[in-house]
């Protein structure tokens, strides 16, 4: 009787992933604040500006309008089309409507890619460092998380060469390539991004690339595998560049023959994506000149970041080439990131992400810092950063 009793409690072996440590760092340093501590967050990869005012504006107007009920599981036809228009205002290449999902964020994007296009038991290849729901939400879903190794020999990127050795060894079913990347920042060339998608293509693997931080490139322009690939299927989110992350509104962009299955998957798990989400993503196109402007505040924290961090004694980091992180190494401190991430918040009143978040097997010496915020807390931040190195 007690037995049965434990099991009626006992969660699945598939919800047994790691937490997102990240999410445990926000919440630590929450409660600092409560008690009324200073944190600066550099933590969760959020910006810090709000949404753009047409997104908010045409939300108001909605809500004023009545009822907000279900819409189709693809998404509402007009932000389809404004989608699918995106693609040529900035890439200058024809996508159809038809072949565009309006997903809940990108987190919702990858379930339904991954049940769409692999089954369980299958190997999916992802860059080491990389995002860790990625390998975490294939393995709730019963498939395999193959880790390639990244380094500063490949630019700190996937080669065809990595990939394809992988694959020899046991076959792989799928690659997710992800261009700015995160935690690095780190971005591929045209040339390489194509060579990539090519040789996995010519080998069967199916290709996801995440595009969620695309708009936000400094280096050089951001490639879309869009244009290089109709087999590749295109995750991407309106919560980096346009700031609307509690929004959770992301998209696909599909190949054909995926369009149904992911809509029925989509009818099935979710019904539709909010309502009010989607107006207000549909507007946010019109508010690119505001988040230019947004961007450019990145790249100014980003300069302060990579001038002022080897000053204060972090002086090995990934290339920052896009989105709004820098990996940084801190093995002449430390080899136990999470230890250093705890002392360094509590410390110093810094929230960053330990490495062990997105690589289980380097990480511990290397952390993650976010610089979505204003230019006054990065300053801030790199002097105080650097006070403490200094008595450690």
């Amino acid at each position: 009787m007690l037995e049965n009793a434990r099991r009626l409690l006992t969660a699945s072996a598939r919800s047994d992933v790691p937490p997102f440590i990240v999410m445990d760092v926000m919440a630590a340093a929450a409660r600092i604040e409560a008690k009324g501590g200073r944190v600066i967050h550099m933590e969760v990869g959020q910006p810090a500006a709000s949404a753009p005012r047409a997104a908010i504006t045409a939300a108001k107007a909605a809500l004023d309008s009545g009822r907000i009920g279900y819409t189709e599981a693809l998404g509402i036809a007009p932000l389809r089309a404004r989608i699918a228009r995106h693609y040529k205002d900035v890439y200058g290449i024809d996508v159809d409507p038809e072949r565009v999902i309006v997903t809940t964020g990108s987190s919702g994007g990858f379930i339904l890619a991954f049940l769409a296009l692999f089954e369980p038991g299958e190997r999916v290849a992802l860059a080491n460092p990389g995002y860790p729901p990625y390998r975490h939400i294939l393995t709730a879903l019963g498939c395999e998380p193959v880790l390639i190794e990244t380094g500063a020999d490949n630019r700190w990127a996937l080669t065809p060469d990595a990939v394809l050795a992988a694959h020899r060894q046991k076959k792989l079913a799928g690659l997710l390539v992800a261009s700015p990347a995160n935690p690095t920042g780190t971005m591929m060339e045209k040339a390489a991004l194509a060579t990539l998608i090519a040789a996995c293509e010519a080998e069967g693997i199916r290709v996801i690339s995440d595009e969620i931080y695309h708009g936000l490139d400094y280096a050089f322009p951001a490639v879309t595998a869009a244009a290089l690939s109709e087999r590749t299927l295109i995750i991407n989110s309106f919560s980096k560049y346009f700031c609307m992350t509690g929004w959770r509104v992301g998209w696909i962009v599909a190949p054909p023959a995926l369009v149904r299955p992911i809509e029925r998957l989509q009818g099935n798990l979710a019904i539709s994506v909010p309502t009010l989400a989607q107006i207000a993503a549909a507007a946010a196109f019109d508010g690119r000149d505001e988040m230019e402007a947004v961007k450019h505040g990145y790249e100014e924290n980003r300069k302060i970041l990579s001038a002022g961090l080897p000053k204060a004694g972090l002086d090995k980091f990934l290339p920052v080439d896009g989105a709004f992180y820098l990996y940084a190494d801190i093995s002449r401190f430390s080899n136990d990131s999470l230890d250093f991430a705890k002392r360094m918040l509590e410390e110093a009143g810094i929230a960053a992400t330990p490495g062990i978040d997105f690589d289980p097997r380097h990480g511990k010496e290397f952390l993650r810092f976010c610089y979505a915020g204003s230019a006054a807390e990065m300053q801030e931040a790199v002097e105080k950063i650097g006070g403490w190195l200094r008595k450690i």
